[in-house]
C-alpha cells in the first residue's frame, strides 16, 4: 500500500494539494505508475513532463518520473517553464502525452499536477479512476524500463510566435509575471515579435514574493497598474504563476475581465470567419453572447472549467473560448489550449493594428453593472444540493415573480443561471473546493442588487433547510 493521502487532492480537472503536507514523493511516484494505465498494455507511451518555478517542483519531478520509467513510459524532459510550454510541447513532438507538475494560481506552498493523453486533457472520471490506482498501491514494474531524454521547447516556440503574430507596428506594453513560470518565455516571445515590454517581476522565484501571481484580484495587479499610467504604455499584461490565464490593464488602468478579452478576441475572428462558433463560460456577461450574435458569430455558453471547454471546443468547432478568470483558447491559428503568452500577443497585436485602446475599441458595448465573482464558504456535502434547491425555487416561478423580480428562465449548463428581466444571476458549486460560486449583472446598479438579495435570500433559504 503507497503512503496515505487526502482523496480530495484528485479534483475535476487535476491533482492539487499542500506540497509538503499532502503530495509526498511516493505519492508522485505511484501517480507515475498508474498514468501509465491509461494506456494499451504493450504499447510503450512517451510523454513530455515539465514542472514550474515553485521550490517543491524539483522533489515532485523526480518522483514522478521514477515511476513513469519504472512503469516503462520513456519521458521527455521539457524542463521548467509555463503549463503552455508543456502544452505546446506535446503538440509540436507528437508525443502520447504530457504531465506538468504546477500549482497553477494557487499560493507557493501549493502543487499538483496536470495531464494529458495525446492533446485532450485528463479530467473527471479518469482522474478518479487514477486516484482508485494509486491508493491500490499497484506498482506493476515494466519489463524494461523507460527511457528519459531532454530537449529545450523555447526556441520552437519562440519560432512559432514570431510566425503566427504580425506587428502593424510597436506599440508600449507592461508586463508582469508575478516571478511566476511564465516569465523568461515570455519576454522572450515578445523580442521576437518586435516588442521590449517594461518587465516586472518576470524572473522565476517559487516564493512569489512580491505578490501572489493571480491576475484575478486587484490587489495582486495594483503594481502593474501604477507602472502602465507611470509610463503611459498603452495596455499592461499580467500572468499567474503557470501562464495559462492572462490579466490585461488598459491604458487609464482599469481591469478589463476575462469575458471582455473575449468579446474583443470574438469580435477580431469573427470579420475572417462569419458564422464561427465561439464559447464562453456561463459566469461570463450576457454582453458577451449578444455581441457574439451581433457580430455574425455563433454563441455557446458552457461548463466553467479549463478541461471542460477544451472538449466542448473541439465537439462544436469552435474558434475560440474563454474565461472569467483569463483562460483563453485559440483554435483560430493556434492550437485550442490554453496560452497566456499567445493571448497576450495576439491582444498586442490588434492594438497595434487598430490604434486604440481596448476600451476604445469597445466603447460600443451596452453599459450594465455586474459584480466580480464572489466566492461564499460552503460545505463540500451540501453544496450541490443548494445549487439543486435554488435551481428548482426559480424554475417552479419562471413566467411569475421572486421578490417582485419577474423570472424568465433557468439556464442548468453549470448550477443555475437564472435570467430575469433586465439581468441574471448565478449560483454554481466550485468543482475545485468547499465554495459556492455567484455573480449578478443587470442594466442599472439598483436592479444588479435586487437580483443579488433575492439568489442570495434564495441560498440562505436552502441553506436553512438542508
Amino acid at each position: 500500500m503507497s503512503t496515505p493521502f487526502p482523496s480530495q487532492i484528485f479534483r475535476e480537472y487535476d491533482i492539487r494539494g499542500k506540497a509538503e503536507r499532502d503530495l509526498s514523493s511516493d505519492l508522485f511516484e505511484g501517480i507515475g505508475y498508474a498514468f501509465r494505465t491509461l494506456f494499451p498494455d504493450g504499447a510503450r507511451p512517451k510523454v513530455a513532463v515539465g514542472r514550474d518555478c515553485r521550490l517543491s517542483s524539483p522533489r515532485l519531478f523526480e518522483a514522478l518520473v521514477e515511476g513513469l520509467v519504472a512503469a516503462g513510459v520513456d519521458v521527455v524532459d521539457v524542463g521548467i517553464g509555463p503549463t503552455p510550454m508543456l502544452y505546446f510541447s506535446v503538440h509540436h513532438l507528437g508525443v502520447d502525452g504530457g504531465l506538468m507538475i504546477t500549482g497553477s494560481h494557487n499560493p507557493g506552498d501549493e502543487n499538483g499536477v496536470k495531464m494529458l493523453r495525446r492533446s485532450g486533457s485528463i479530467y473527471g472520471v479518469e482522474i478518479q479512476a487514477l486516484r482508485a490506482h494509486v491508493e491500490a498501491g499497484v506498482r506493476m514494474k515494466a519489463e524494461h524500463r523507460g527511457s528519459v531524454e531532454r530537449w529545450d521547447p523555447e526556441p520552437a516556440y519562440v519560432d512559432t510566435m514570431r510566425e503566427k503574430i504580425v506587428l502593424k507596428q510597436k506599440i508600449s506594453v507592461v508586463v508582469d509575471a508575478g516571478n511566476g513560470a511564465g516569465g523568461p518565455l515570455a519576454l522572450a516571445a515578445f523580442k521576437a515579435v518586435g516588442i521590449e515590454p517594461v518587465a516586472l517581476h518576470c524572473d522565476m522565484d517559487g516564493r512569489f514574493p512580491h505578490h501572489h501571481p493571480d491576475p484575478t484580484q486587484p490587489e495582486n495587479v495594483a503594481e502593474l497598474i501604477a507602472k502602465v499610467k507611470e509610463t503611459k504604455a498603452q495596455v499592461g499584461l499580467a500572468f499567474d504563476g503557470d501562464a495559462d490565464r492572462l490579466g490585461a490593464i488598459d491604458a487609464d488602468g482599469s481591469i478589463v475581465w476575462g469575458d471582455r478579452l473575449l468579446t474583443l478576441f470574438a469580435r477580431d475572428i469573427l470579420r475572417d470567419h462569419p458564422g464561427g462558433a465561439i464559447l464562453g463560460e456561463v459566469k461570463c456577461s450576457q454582453t458577451l453572447y449578444d455581441d457574439i450574435a451581433k457580430h455574425g458569430g455563433r454563441p455557446i455558453m458552457w461548463k466553467t472549467g479549463h478541461s471542460l471547454i477544451k472538449a466542448k471546443m473541439k465537439e462544436e468547432h469552435a474558434l475560440l473560448a474563454g474565461e472569467m478568470s483569463g483562460h483563453l483558447f485559440f483554435a483560430d491559428r493556434y492550437f485550442g489550449y490554453d496560452d497566456a503568452i499567445y493571448a497576450a500577443l495576439r491582444l498586442i497585436e490588434i492594438l497595434a493594428r487598430e490604434g486604440k485602446t481596448i476600451g476604445e475599441l469597445l466603447a460600443d458595448l451596452p453599459k450594465t453593472f455586474v459584480t466580480p465573482e464572489i466566492r461564499v464558504d460552503c460545505p463540500d456535502a451540501l453544496k450541490f444540493r443548494i445549487v439543486d434547491a435554488v435551481r428548482n425555487k426559480f424554475r417552479a416561478a419562471i413566467g411569475g415573480s421572486v421578490d417582485g423580480l419577474a423570472v424568465r428562465d433557468v439556464v442548468d449548463v453549470d448550477g443555475a443561471r437564472i435570467l430575469f428581466d433586465h439581468g441574471w444571476g448565478l449560483v454554481r458549486a466550485s468543482n475545485t473546493g468547499p465554495v459556492l460560486v455567484v455573480r449578478f449583472e443587470a442594466d442599472t446598479e439598483a436592479r444588479r442588487d435586487a437580483l443579488r438579495a433575492a439568489v442570495e435570500g434564495a441560498i440562505e433559504e436552502a441553506k436553512a433547510s438542508l
